[in-house]
């Protein structure tokens, strides 16, 4: 007879299966809102700081609003406006890329000049790394109404020049002389940067200066070909940074506008100090056309957008890394 064997159902073993796995869900869950709960606070803080300024802007950049009253949707006529029938609008996009492509080189090209002179002191080298960090200390008010007292007509600068036999110019009483003041200013406060290139170029392998003094490199061709390129994520990261306070360039334009007289418009002398920020200040807080305002900030972010996206693209071809150009 043959014998036959009875298992046990498997229905207990599935039931005590699916508990674990609903446990595990269970305590993944109450860890999920353990880590929401320490991180509310900040989230909180992001999304009424951050999130809802931004949509906001965004809405009221399609609308007449002037803070007092309602917003009144009138689509894209502030962007309308702003292309065609805003002739300061073009004023002050001349003077921020002249702040772009010029000022910002400038800086770069002046900070990567005072970290290699350094890199040849032998004795005082932290006296002089502070003496010229230290510029940057310094609130920008503070900087600003410095360079006033200094670049005054009546000032010591133009005493010095006057005493030299050289052209005393107006400064920034004189549209021509008003932009290169702040550019001077600018250089003055270079010392951040510098520390990162100085840091930049003690980290290049001496081997390579070796070995480009072997082949008969001059010292021309070893800044050109050993230096730039090693140091090139740095100065990647300079423009970059640099670009965007470029388009953001406000605090010290505003200012030396109103040094002189509190009355005085923004822009000061003649518009030449008239900034993209410092437009949209005008008609933000002075004429509170607040949806014309958001408007130019949204053109502003999409400008610095594109920039920095085409400077990522372009790095590709220059900037070296240890592993190669990327």
């Amino acid at each position: 007879m043959a014998t036959v064997t009875v298992r046990p159902p498997a229905a207990p073993e599935q039931a005590r299966a699916t508990e674990r796995r609903r446990r595990r869900r269970r305590s993944a869950r109450r860890r999920q809102l353990v880590a929401l709960a320490f991180m509310s606070p900040w989230i909180i803080g992001f999304c009424a700081f951050y999130v809802y300024p931004i949509l906001s802007s965004l809405y009221f950049s399609f609308t007449r609003y002037d803070i007092l009253t309602d917003p009144v949707w009138v689509g894209f006529d502030n962007y309308k406006f702003m292309f065609t029938s805003d002739a300061r609008f073009w004023t002050a996009v001349g003077n921020t890329v002249w702040v772009v492509a010029v000022m910002v080189p400038l800086q770069i090209a002046f900070a990567i000049g005072t970290a290699i002179v350094l890199t040849r002191v032998r004795r005082g080298l932290g006296f002089y790394r502070t003496v010229f960090f230290l510029p940057t200390m310094v609130p920008l008010v503070a900087a600003a109404l410095g360079f006033v007292f200094l670049l005054n007509p009546g000032g010591p600068v133009n005493a010095v020049l006057g005493f030299l036999g050289l052209p005393e110019p107006l400064w920034f009483h004189d549209p021509v002389w008003a932009k290169p003041g702040l550019a001077l200013m600018a250089i003055w406060m270079v010392g951040q940067t510098m520390i990162i290139f100085l840091a930049a170029l003690l980290d290049v392998p001496r081997q390579l200066y070796e070995a480009a003094d072997l082949e008969g490199a001059g010292p021309i061709q070893r800044f050109r070909h050993v230096t730039l390129p090693m140091i090139s994520p740095v100065i990647f990261f300079a423009v970059v940074i640099g670009v965007i306070n470029g388009f953001r360039y406000f605090t010290e334009a505003f200012v030396v506008s109103k040094a002189g007289d509190w009355d005085n418009p923004v822009g000061t002398p003649q518009d030449s100090l008239l900034f993209y920020t410092s437009h949209l200040y005008n008609q933000g807080f002075e004429g509170f056309h607040m949806g014309y305002a958001a408007a130019l900030s949204w053109v502003m972010f999409v400008v610095i957008m594109a920039c920095t996206l085409l400077l990522i693209r372009s790095s590709r071809r220059w900037v070296h890394y240890q592993g190669g150009f990327r």
